[in-house]
């Protein structure tokens, strides 16, 4: 349900908020700002011809988040510098997935007609910790890395809201299969995020509005790292190959379909649980296969 607080709409994605949608924000100040264009065209599509939209901002660059970014062409465009550049071509997108060759024609198709990809350049960076007054709303950026190098997440100083972005506080987990995430770094925005005090939480996915977010609610959420850590430590008890490791299904647990798209998952989160194995000298890789040490 859509809901709103004082200058800010909350506007619940399809899907129940969830891949391939978001939930969107959309801000009434002097300047008028969309958070998110991935909930629902047709009511975006309404809120810019009856409202108006001044300038979209994205908390980071997953097509989850932009897909209804076309809908705004010749609006400004304000993201993370950090995160600019996987949308100025499909390539560099692709790029920033760490997605192979093989990998991209089947996601082509699907960038283009489900997510209307169009290149863009940023109008204007959202620099870490700056303020910005968009006219009796002052927001707070807070670069939270990890998910992606520029994620940012938004604290509403005059509501006590905070904008938690895609540590979204769902049973899933973090995300953090990107060529540029990072494990450790997701672990400490996330635990950034915890030690802020505030009166309202929004999340890009699932529920997307808390009232309260108790402690064992972070601890189920970061919790799932752990689980799969030990999911897969268990599982090198014996030689494995990636492809053996994916076929495990620990992040999701049962094969789905499409099935490049949960593949590429798989692979993605679990070769960043592989790298740190291995550089905590947990887990050995002789070229082909990993085991536990």
């Amino acid at each position: 349900m859509e809901k709103r607080f004082g200058p800010v709409v909350f506007i619940p994605g399809d899907n129940h908020g969830n891949y391939p949608c978001c939930n969107s924000l959309y801000v009434e100040g002097n300047t008028k700002v969309l958070i998110d264009p991935a909930s629902n065209r047709d009511r975006l599509q309404r809120i810019l011809d009856t409202s108006g939209v001044d300038a979209v901002w994205l908390s980071h660059w997953h097509e989850d988040h932009f897909m209804h970014l076309d809908i705004f062409e010749g609006k400004d465009l304000w993201i993370s510098e950090l995160d600019a550049e996987p949308l100025q071509s499909l390539d560099h997108f692709f790029d920033a997935y760490g997605m192979n060759t093989d990998e991209r024609p089947p996601w082509t198709k699907t960038m283009y007609d489900m997510f209307h990809f169009r290149p863009r350049a940023a109008n204007r960076f959202i620099r870490a910790s700056e303020f910005i007054d968009l006219g009796g709303t002052t927001i707070e950026v807070i670069h939270t890395p990890g998910h992606t190098p520029g994620h940012t997440a938004l604290y509403f100083r005059e509501l006590g809201i905070l904008f938690l972005g895609d540590y979204d506080l769902t049973a899933f987990g973090p995300w953090y299969g990107d060529a540029r995430s990072d494990l450790d770094a997701t672990i400490e925005s996330v635990n950034k995020l915890r030690a802020i005090e505030a009166r309202l939480w929004i999340a890009s996915h699932g529920v997307g509005i808390y009232d309260s977010v108790p402690p064992d609610m972070w601890d189920r959420y970061l919790g799932v790292i752990d689980e799969r850590d030990e999911k897969l430590l268990d599982f090198l008890k014996e030689p494995r190959t990636l492809s053996n490791i994916v076929e495990k299904r620990i992040v999701y647990r049962k094969k789905r379909e499409p099935k490049e798209f949960y593949d590429f998952g798989e692979r993605a989160i679990m070769s960043k649980h592989l790298a740190r194995f291995i550089k905590r000298e947990l887990v050995a890789f002789d070229g082909s296969v990993y085991q536990r040490m």
